[in-house]
């Protein structure tokens, strides 16, 4: 299957910079997988499309602010470092820009000193194991030093970092957010679950891989990166009863998505407290054995996304509702509208 066949039209300025005052203001395009209709509403009307014994999914992962800006300790050149995730101990794999100044050996320094890296490992495609040296609290420093790692899209600055932040977030890992989430309050996962529909929560930790663009013609022929991934055994309970109830299960974004198929793929289509790596790739074909329906934003032309959706509710059907969302003038990426598939 070739990755053009994913392509669409996208204008540049449909591309959210900024997120809404209202998280649950923005736009919502209801796609139904069977027939390919489409209904347009607001997030805050999803109550409208679900019903007592559904059960929403929704990735607790924390968002670091994983970008830090320092200098070489030998000569003062500015390097960029972006922490994708914990090898062991105070060794991080690290994003590094520009990666060529950087061997191993090369220390640099943030904060006037607070917090030290030095290189002890290379990885592929500019990566660099750093090891970092500091007193206190590891994450209470990245607080006050780091700066969220907006995707390059977005280029204004964000002035509240929790916007790029779930209302749930409590799982610190993530090198970007789930982003599907973004619209929710508490008060309106409140009003959903007074409705008789159950909230569970997994643990997904997104790597920057997920947004990585698809570099070969034939998509099978394209190699996910891995993510760690948790779920409880009260979570997995609460699905099995859900599923045999007859309730319907929808994932709140890719990342639930991939994280509750990595499950059931390994449990017969049942769930199990896990945890580990998953590099499943979803894409036309594949049959899902977790969800019935999912939530979530407008997604990159050619992007392991869309493909993950388009198995879920037809190539066709998810190019029509991209190309009406165009021409509706949706908001999309990250700062978007959402869409759920039912």
């Amino acid at each position: 299957m070739k990755v053009d066949l994913f392509d669409f039209d996208l204008p540049e300025e449909l591309i959210a910079q900024t997120p809404l005052e209202d998280r649950t203001s923005s736009r919502l395009m209801v796609l139904d997988k069977k027939d390919g209709s489409l209904t347009h509403d607001h997030f805050h009307g999803i109550t409208k499309y679900l019903q007592e014994g559904d059960c929403l999914v929704l990735n607790d992962t924390r968002v670091l602010p994983a970008r830090l800006f320092g200098e070489k300790s030998d000569t003062g050149a500015s390097i960029e470092i972006l922490l994708l995730k914990q090898e062991s101990g105070d060794v991080w794999e690290t994003l590094v820009k520009p990666a060529k100044r950087v061997k191993i050996g090369t220390v640099i320094t943030f904060g006037d000193g607070r917090l030290r890296a030095e290189c002890v490992g290379l990885k592929e495609h500019g990566g660099r194991l750093m090891e970092f040296q500091y007193e206190g609290i590891f994450y209470e420093i990245l607080e006050s030093l780091g700066d969220m790692p907006l995707p390059p899209y977005i280029k204004e600055k964000l002035d509240d970092r929790e916007r790029y932040q779930t209302v749930y977030a409590r799982e610190r890992g993530s090198a970007a957010a789930p982003t599907a989430g973004l619209h929710f309050t508490q008060e309106l996962l409140k009003e959903i679950e007074s409705m008789g529909v159950h909230i569970a929560f997994i643990t997904l930790h997104v790597g920057l891989g997920t947004f990585r663009p698809v570099s070969v013609e034939d998509l099978q022929e394209h190699e996910m990166h891995a993510e760690f991934y948790q779920v409880t055994e009260g979570t997995a309970r609460l699905l099995n009863e859900v599923h045999e109830s007859g309730g319907r299960i929808i994932s709140v974004g890719t990342t639930s998505t991939r994280t509750l198929e990595t499950i059931a793929a390994a449990n017969d289509g049942k769930f199990a407290a896990d945890s580990g790596w998953t590099n499943i790739f979803i894409y036309p074909g594949y049959e899902f054995k977790a969800i019935d329906g999912m939530i979530t934003n407008f997604h990159l032309p050619k992007s392991t996304l869309i493909m993950l959706v388009s198995a879920l509710a037809g190539r066709e059907n998810v190019l029509h509702a991209y190309n009406t969302a165009v021409k509706e003038r949706y908001r999309f990426f990250s700062f978007g509208d959402a869409m759920l598939i039912k």
